[in-house]
């Protein structure tokens, strides 16, 4: 599979843009959720309203920018197995998806008002970790 997409002239490019709509969509629905979270948007939305639309959302897009993510490194894995950005991008997307399914989660869904601060905090966190997947993907063509 791998050498069929690097030796096409078209399925490379195809993959990636597909990539590259997934994480806009994901960090887009990521964006919004974190800007209700801090009141910063949509404050006429009750938090777990927005959640919830927004979690089918960035399920699929994470899922389609996985399997993606996944056909483009195996055309390109000795590229990337020492590639510093690639690496750290794994590593940030490991963080992403490990702290929006535990702490990012919990405040959102959390019934008990959670202070400013914290929601802040998490989402600073949240908005971080997710733009540095989007960053170091980009640097991986530059290394």
């Amino acid at each position: 599979m791998g050498v069929a997409i690097r030796n096409s002239h078209v399925m490379f490019p195809i993959i990636e843009s597909l990539h590259l709509l997934a994480l806009t969509v994901l960090l887009g629905s990521v964006i919004v959720l974190n800007l209700r979270l801090v009141g910063w948007g949509l404050r006429g939305q009750p938090l777990a309203s927005v959640a919830r639309s927004l979690a089918p959302l960035a399920l699929w897009s994470l899922l389609a920018m996985l399997l993606t993510g996944g056909l483009l490194f195996t055309s390109e894995a000795l590229k990337c197995y020492d590639n510093p950005p690639f690496l750290f991008k794994m590593a940030a997307l490991f963080g992403a998806i490990l702290f929006h399914w535990t702490a990012f989660r919990a405040t959102v869904n959390s019934t008990r008002p959670a202070g400013t601060g914290r929601r802040l905090a998490v989402s600073a966190v949240s908005m971080t970790l997710w733009f540095s997947v989007a960053v170091a993907g980009r640097a991986i063509g530059f290394y």
